[in-house]
């Protein structure tokens, strides 16, 4: 008889730290967190997988935070969204990377920003593209160490959307790839490689394109965490967001390009086909 798997835990990566000071340590007990709620330096609490219901309750106890921020935490598959709530501003967005195969992995970000601290909420998949965001906090002459959770905040908005570049380079060159096997030999087969590539972007297109709405509403909102110095960062992640957008519509085009060739090659193929049967 099998035995059982064990529940994995949630493992907690806690960065406190100001100008002068930095402490790094993991844990899976969310008490261990609560006390750094009160400290004046600013803690990154980052969770890489959501945790159960009961979890989530303690972690709305420990840090006040709102029964539908919860849910919204627990919930997959939701449309990037912005929340700003009287002491936090809460956010939604799609964190996208490539595996092995070069596959996009979508997987769902929570960002609940306060005065001192931030919480982020993961999937678990495969790891995030915050490597860079650790770096800077580790540099104790980076412009993060001196600023606060709303600089933190945009560091980490700016880790996706460059990992959003990042895939759009991958799908470039398979569309390039696609497009040399669509003028020499087309196959069945590079027509599923190409509705499955379409079908790709798409899905990407429905995570950047509201993200940018949400950007945009959290640069210019009323909220006090952000700070007139933090805002001109997130334009510029708006701008960016903007390009990838451009990109994305520029290869939809293409793909779709690609499949009235497809289809011209067939049609005309299929034409010589029954003029030869005419002749015979």
């Amino acid at each position: 008889m099998p035995k059982n798997t064990p529940k994995k835990q949630n493992t907690i990566t806690v960065m406190d730290y100001d100008q002068a000071h930095l402490e790094e340590k993991k844990t899976a007990r969310l008490e261990d967190c609560v006390p750094y709620r009160h400290k004046p330096t600013v803690t990154w609490i980052n969770i890489d997988q959501v945790p159960p219901a009961d979890f989530l309750h303690e972690l709305g106890l420990g840090f006040d935070l709102h029964p539908v921020v919860l849910s919204d935490i627990r919930t997959p598959n939701q449309r990037p969204k912005l929340e700003i709530m009287e002491d936090y501003v809460y956010l939604v967005l799609r964190m996208m990377s490539l595996n092995k195969d070069k596959k996009i992995v979508p997987e769902q970000v929570s960002l609940i920003i306060a005065n001192k601290f931030l919480i982020s909420t993961q999937e678990g998949i495969q790891g995030d593209v915050f490597d860079s965001v650790r770096k800077a906090i580790r540099n104790v002459k980076s412009t993060t160490r001196r600023s606060g959770t709303d600089y933190l905040g945009y560091k980490l908005l700016d880790a996706i959307v460059n990992a959003y570049f990042g895939v759009l380079e991958v799908y470039g060159e398979t569309t390039d790839k696609l497009e040399d096997q669509m003028l020499k030999n087309p196959t069945t087969k590079t027509l599923h490689n190409l509705h499955s590539l379409k079908q790709s972007i798409l899905d990407m297109r429905k995570a950047v394109w509201p993200l940018r709405d949400v950007v945009g509403s959290l640069e210019r909102g009323d909220s006090p965490l952000i700070k007139k110095t933090t805002r001109i960062y997130l334009r510029d992640v708006y701008q960016r967001l903007t390009q990838v957008i451009d990109t994305i519509e520029i290869q939809r085009e293409t793909l779709t390009g690609l499949l009235d060739v497809y289809l011209s090659s067939t049609s005309n193929k299929m034409n010589s086909v029954m003029k030869m049967l005419t002749i015979i």
